[in-house]
Formats: C-alpha cells, sequence, structure tokens
C-alpha cells in the first residue's frame, strides 16, 4: 500500500526504470510525491514511461550505466533539474546464461560493466550530493542484487559474479559512508515479472521447476520489489544499512535440500 506523499520533495533516480523491477519502483515513488529520474538504454521506452508521470515531477535520462560520462551526467542532469538528490536506485542489470569455458570476452564485459561498474560509477557519481540530503531518514542507496548474489547457479557463474560484487560492495560501502548519513542497502530478488525472465516464464516446465522452489507458491511482482525499495528509501528504515534484503518468497530461506513436503503426506 503506497504511503501518499511520503516522499513529496525527494528526488530519487532508479536505473533501467523503463520496463520491470525497475518501472515498477519509480511508478511507487512517483505515487508517494517523489521526482523521479528514469533511464534505460532505450529512449523511447523511457518515454513511454514518463508519458503516464507527472511532466514536473519526471526526468527522463535515457543512456548506458556502464559509462562513468553518463554516470556522471545523469546525477549533474538530476540535480540541476530537482535541486538535489535523496535516493538512488541501481536497477539496471543484464542477465547472461552459458558455460563459462564457451563465453566470450565481449559477453563477460557486458556483464561486469553493466552490473558492477554501472553499480559504482553511479555511487561514487551520487554520493557528494546524497549526503548533503535532508530527507527524514538520511541519503539511501538501494542496490537492486539477486538471491544469485546470495548463491550460486548452475548456468549463471558470471550473474553470479557480478551480483556477489554488488552484495558485498553494498556492505563495504555502508561501512564507509554511514558517517555520512548514507545509507546503502540492497533488495535480492529471485524470479520476478520482467523482460529479463520471458524466457524462463515462457518455459513451463522451468516455471514449474521454479514454484516447486518458492514457498509462497507465486512469481515475485515488481510491486513486490517496489514496497521493499520504498521501505528501504523512508524514515522507517533510518537504522537499517547494510543489509541484502532477499525479497524472494522464501527462496533463499532453503537449504539446498530436496522439497520434502512434495513427496510425503500432507497434513
Amino acid at each position: 500500500m503506497a504511503h501518499h506523499d511520503r516522499f513529496a520533495g525527494r528526488t530519487v533516480i532508479i536505473t533501467g526504470s523503463s520496463a520491470g523491477i525497475g518501472e515498477g519502483i519509480a511508478r511507487r515513488f512517483h505515487a508517494e510525491g517523489a521526482n523521479v529520474v528514469i533511464n534505460a538504454r532505450n529512449a523511447e521506452k523511457c518515454a513511454e514511461v514518463a508519458d503516464t508521470l507527472d511532466a514536473d515531477r519526471t526526468l527522463t535520462c535515457p543512456g548506458d550505466v556502464s559509462s562513468s560520462d553518463f554516470a556522471n551526467e545523469i546525477v549533474a542532469k538530476t540535480v540541476e533539474r530537482f535541486g538535489g538528490l535523496d535516493c538512488l536506485v541501481n536497477n539496471a542489470g543484464v542477465g547472461g546464461s552459458h558455460m563459462l569455458h564457451k563465453t566470450g570476452d565481449d559477453e563477460i564485459d557486458r556483464i561486469i560493466d553493466i552490473n558492477v561498474k554501472g553499480v559504482i560509477y553511479l555511487c561514487r557519481a551520487a554520493i557528494p550530493h546524497l549526503r548533503k540530503s535532508e530527507a527524514a531518514g538520511g541519503g539511501s542507496i538501494i542496490n537492486i542484487s539477486s538471491v544469485s548474489g546470495i548463491g550460486g547457479d548452475s548456468m549463471l557463474p558470471i550473474y553470479n559474479a557480478s551480483k556477489g560484487a554488488v552484495t558485498n560492495l553494498t556492505r563495504g560501502l555502508a561501512q564507509q559512508i554511514g558517517g555520512m548519513g548514507i545509507r546503502v542497502n540492497a533488495i535480492n530478488p529471485s524470479i520476478t515479472r520482467s523482460d529479463m525472465v520471458d524466457g524462463i516464464l515462457s518455459n513451463d516446465a522451468l516455471v514449474e521447476a521454479f514454484m516447486r522452489r518458492v514457498p509462497m507458491g507465486r512469481i515475485g511482482e515488481p510491486e513486490d520489489i517496489a514496497a521493499a525499495a520504498a521501505f528501504l528509501a523512508s524514515e522507517d528504515a533510518a537504522f537499517i544499512t547494510g543489509v541484502n534484503l532477499p525479497v524472494d518468497g522464501g527462496v533463499s530461506a532453503s537449504n539446498g535440500q530436496p522439497n520434502f513436503l512434495a513427496y510425503m503426506q500432507q497434513g
């Protein structure tokens, strides 16, 4: 449930917000009164989302977060337009499912450049402005990581490496800039409805296999992640930093052993 005007007068950058989880987060912050910056590499898709929001509280800034020049630019344009920055949501990310010994340099670079360097570049550019934030909970960085940043996946070792980096960047940066009044947290989704997992969602057998691993018995929705992001950015989370919060229907609570319940008499 959105809290009306909780973020009125606050400014939030959400990278990768033209669709999926990022769009859900942008809509949630906008619904709670924030100025939102919509970003993705595709300018047309950014414009489509922005057109459904209040023009006076929305800035579109298309571009590639894996460029440090662009990371500096999106922060500068945001501050120029809205006068400051209160929250950065690093959501832009790419997947990649390959056997490592058959993976070329370009594919390795693509995943690491966007998922790791992009997050680092945006954090670096945002910190000087986030430390000036007068938001109730202080300045806030929220990294959208993954359960793949907490444990491993058989077909995603490079993606695991990239999200594992985000997991520990979140912890280390929280230690470094807590004294500046900036909180740094991550959200770790499992399978959540978005373009990135369309391939999985269209494979009935794979969806069924996922459902055996999700205690809550459903696919995550962008709104599930958005609700957690809004909480972490809010005054209610004022003493929470350095946390990797799984929002995954219980997937990461498992020790990895089979679901005995599926094979036993249910009460």
